[in-house]
């Protein structure tokens, strides 16, 4: 089997993560945080997807033309980068200018709690629990 579809097939120990980088450079070149626990690639991708989609969404403002959402996503947004994949995982920049272009049309596409690893532990865990970050 080729090295290049392990990382499809099987998870690195613990998971695939994911991390969120501040594009505001508030943190540097430092992830603001790492959020872990995704079992599949397709689930760390899907989440890292849906975490941009919504970060331009925030950047969106009526009137705004796709270069100047673009341009406030890259001032104030946050960017998502799959970690523990050596060759499958989503990143911003192939989807990042068709996002700006367009908005979001159903709600879903920017709904990245639902596959929050964080939020899974939680209900496993009983309600009512704090995940400590």
């Amino acid at each position: 089997m080729s090295g290049d579809f392990d990382d499809t097939l099987f998870a690195p120990q613990g998971g695939f993560s994911v991390q969120i980088r501040d594009l505001s450079g508030g943190n540097g070149a430092e992830p603001v945080e790492t959020i872990r626990g995704f079992q599949t690639l397709a689930h760390a991708n899907s989440f890292a997807r849906r975490y941009v989609r919504d970060s331009i969404e925030r950047c969106r403002t009526p009137g705004l033309t796709a270069d100047e959402v673009l341009a406030a996503w890259f001032a104030f947004g946050e960017d998502a980068e799959v970690v523990g994949s050596t060759s499958q995982g989503w990143t911003s920049g192939n989807e990042i200018r068709d996002f700006a272009a367009e908005p979001v049309r159903d709600s879903e596409e920017r709904n990245w709690r639902v596959l929050d690893p964080r939020r899974m532990e939680e209900d496993e865990g009983g309600e009512g629990e704090e995940d400590e970050a």
